[in-house]
């Protein structure tokens, strides 16, 4: 699939566990929600194009499911087929 470019699907738990966090982090500084969104959208841009740049996840076991780092936060998604990458979640380490 490298190369060929995918559809991202967000999964409603993702949005949800998304917009809390945005929010936290907006109560300190609301253009560092802005960045830390903008940041995670140029991330899935990557994955479009590059879907196994994340590592295997540690939280399914499945080679399709996959773990993004970024910031601290772990982004789990799925390569559901050749034209199509669901993102499943969003947390900190500590919370799961």
């Amino acid at each position: 699939m490298e190369n060929s470019i995918a559809r991202i699907e967000r999964h409603r738990k993702f949005t949800m566990q998304l917009q809390h966090i945005l929010r936290f982090i907006a109560r300190d500084k609301r253009s560092s929600a802005i960045d830390f969104q903008n940041k995670i959208d140029a991330k899935f841009e990557l994955l479009k194009t590059h879907p196994m740049m994340g590592r295997v996840s540690y939280y399914a076991d499945d080679e399709n499911v996959r773990d993004l780092i970024y910031s601290g936060y772990t982004i789990v998604y799925e390569i559901k087929d050749e034209q199509t990458i669901r993102i499943l979640e969003i947390f900190k380490w500590q919370d799961k």
